[in-house]
């Protein structure tokens, strides 16, 4: 009796450690006071320990005074919010800003992407970059017409030092496109890669996953209900026909990651689209997978009757730790810090 009391002492104490284990810790990186709605979140590492954080606020999502702000996190803690990043047509009228990505380059280059434009489907790509991890910046610079960056998850390092950047169009007839553009490490562009849709997938704003014997694999929002996907098996060069998985999502951003034990992570909405557009955005859920294919929900991030909890992005830092920001009902933005042993 004594024996088995002991062995289930040490069972709970095994699965309190993980519970405690598995979330760390859960910030609020920025409120809404300093304008009237946030969105659209990206963070990377910029040195072992710190975190920069961007997103764009403003009024509202399109609204001319939407702009690119940014905060970092040091000793555990998230920094007042600065500005980063604004937007200007030709005649000097500002215009909005979207989707701000960061990425540091092997060359350890940090850079800002992010779009300016009256809406996605007439927005121009945008991009600054900082040799000293964001202490400070040089003048933003446009890309060349056509060429947009990552859309709105992060590019990845190839083997050969160039990186590449998950992006998408969306026109003006409607057509959502999801394509890959290669930089140097040092922020050339250097080439588009097109992927074929087949006749019935719209996709957008893929991430980049990692499988071995040099295979690449994206996953993409779509306006299917479901996730759509497309594998290469050159190191990104050429890439099979998109298809649909068997991951529901509702026309909704994710992000994904693989880890360094080659797991990979996704975060996604769960749920089918509604009528409007933010209905099925009300679920948050983290999902793991050993090949790409088959996914497992390991991890509730929200799950609530209403509201937005959308646009994901997630990182593994040098420690090993998993970092998740999202967008919390336009409000705010959270951080979340995960131990990916314990999924």
């Amino acid at each position: 009796m004594q024996k088995c009391l002991i062995i289930f002492v040490l069972i709970l104490s095994f699965a309190c450690t993980r519970k405690h284990d598995l979330k760390i810790v859960t910030n609020d990186i920025f409120p809404t006071e300093l304008y009237g709605q946030c969105h659209a979140s990206t963070i990377v590492e910029i040195r072992k320990g710190e975190l920069l954080a961007a997103w764009f606020g403003g009024t509202h999502e399109g609204a001319s005074d939407v702009t690119i702000w940014g905060a970092y996190f040091k000793n555990g803690k998230w920094t007042n919010p600065f500005f980063m990043a604004s937007g200007f047509d030709a005649d000097s009228v500002s215009i909005p800003c979207w989707n701000p990505v960061l990425f540091v380059s092997d060359a350890g280059r940090l850079f800002l992407f992010y779009k300016v434009g009256k809406n996605p489907r007439e927005w121009w790509g945008m991009v600054k970059f900082s040799d000293d991890a964001g202490i400070s910046w040089g003048n933003p610079v446009r890309l060349p017409d056509g060429v947009l960056g990552p859309i709105k998850n992060k590019p990845v390092s190839l083997a050969n030092g160039t990186f590449l950047c998950p992006s998408s169009i969306e026109t003006l007839d409607d057509r959502w496109i999801a394509h890959l553009e290669l930089f140097s490490d040092d922020g050339q562009f250097l080439n588009k890669i097109e992927l074929e849709h087949g006749d019935s997938i719209g996709a957008i704003q893929p991430s980049v996953l990692f499988h071995p014997q040099n295979k690449l694999q994206i996953l993409c929002r779509s306006r299917q209900n479901r996730i759509a996907q497309s594998w290469s098996h050159d190191g990104g060069k050429t890439w099979e026909e998109m298809s649909l998985m068997e991951v529901q999502n509702p026309n909704s951003g994710t992000d994904a990651v693989t880890l360094k034990d080659g797991r990979h992570l996704l975060v996604y909405n769960p749920l089918l689209a509604g009528k409007d557009w933010w209905e099925g955005r009300h679920v948050l859920n983290l999902a793991i997978s050993d090949n790409g294919l088959q996914w497992k929900d390991v991890y509730v991030l929200e799950n609530q009757t209403s509201g937005e909890f959308s646009y994901p992005s997630i990182i593994q830092d040098s420690d090993g730790m998993v970092h998740i920001t999202y967008t919390w009902q336009r409000k705010k933005i959270k951080h979340v810090i995960l131990n990916p042993n314990e999924l």
